[in-house]
């Protein structure tokens, strides 16, 4: 009977992770903050870059680069608001990371990619890794 309440626990527990829903007003935001360069924390990667020429071309270039990548879908925003957030999806369980990826700024603008998890204290520095694939692929 235990075994049964256990696995009931664990079943509900990733059923949970799966398919909880996403809010938007959660997780379609930035940092708030503007200093370049790249900032890791349990949980989170936050890459900055300094914009020359036109934002939104380079926005629209790591949009594609992201909307390639398995098991990523977009949660909110477009280039043209000039922030998009994503969900990408572990493979087995579905964990979902969100990553917002924004152009801000007046005059001296900023590119801010920021990547962090919604369930656990640590991502593993998956986030890391991603964004700076996404950034390579460029």
């Amino acid at each position: 009977m235990l075994g049964w309440v256990i696995l009931s626990v664990v079943v509900g527990a990733l059923a949970y992770v799966r398919l909880a829903p996403s809010d938007p007003a959660a997780w379609h935001r930035g940092t708030g903050k503007a200093e370049l360069g790249e900032v890791r924390r349990k949980g989170s990667f936050v890459w900055r870059e300094a914009v020359e020429g036109d934002g939104m071309a380079r926005l629209a270039q790591i949009d594609r680069a992201i909307m390639a990548t398995p098991r990523t879908t977009r949660l909110a925003g477009s280039v043209p608001e000039g922030q998009i957030t994503y969900v990408t999806r572990s493979r087995v369980v579905g964990f979902p990371d969100y990553t917002t990826v924004g152009v801000y700024g007046d005059g001296s603008g900023y590119l801010e990619i920021f990547g962090r998890l919604r369930f656990g204290r640590s991502d593993l520095g998956v986030n890391a890794k991603r964004i700076r694939g996404w950034l390579a692929a460029l």
